[in-house]
């Protein structure tokens, strides 16, 4: 099988803080199958570090800063689906919670921890493309 998954859950230091979430789950399926590794937000051209990013209730991405950066996380969902379908991916494991990945929730944009049931933006445009959708807190794909 082979996945589409958030790079930080593999370990590599792709994160808004400079960090990763490497998930073990996630570690132990890319050792048996094969995976590419994706970060929407650094394919949308934002650095790493970079300040933390909310989807506001109009729907655009806006940084702690104020700066407006749904441009950058349109882009990194248009080329992690780009690559989901040219590398012929059967789905995509994906960081909760993430503005570019969450899959089941994300932050209220407040920047005060309150999530909300939403997707993040690659994870949308995944899901409108038809790609299946896991978060490392729901992997039912890796039991099989």
């Amino acid at each position: 099988m082979r996945l589409l998954v958030s790079a930080c859950l593999l370990g590599l230091c792709c994160r808004y803080d400079g960090g990763s979430k490497p998930c073990p789950a996630v570690i132990a399926f890319a050792d048996k199958n094969e995976i590419v590794p994706v970060c929407p937000e650094q394919l949308g051209g934002l650095p790493t570090p970079r300040p933390p990013a909310e989807i506001q209730k109009n729907g655009r991405v806006m940084n702690r800063e104020g700066q407006d950066v749904t441009a950058a996380y349109e882009k990194g969902a248009e080329e992690a689906l780009r690559l989901c379908r040219m590398l012929h991916c059967e789905g995509a494991v994906l960081k909760a919670r993430s503005p570019s990945c969450g899959c089941e929730n994300v932050y209220d944009g407040s920047f005060s921890g309150v999530l909300i049931p939403g997707q993040g933006i690659a994870a949308q445009r995944l899901a409108a493309a038809g790609i299946p959708l896991w978060s490392e807190e729901n992997l039912p794909i890796l039991e099989e």
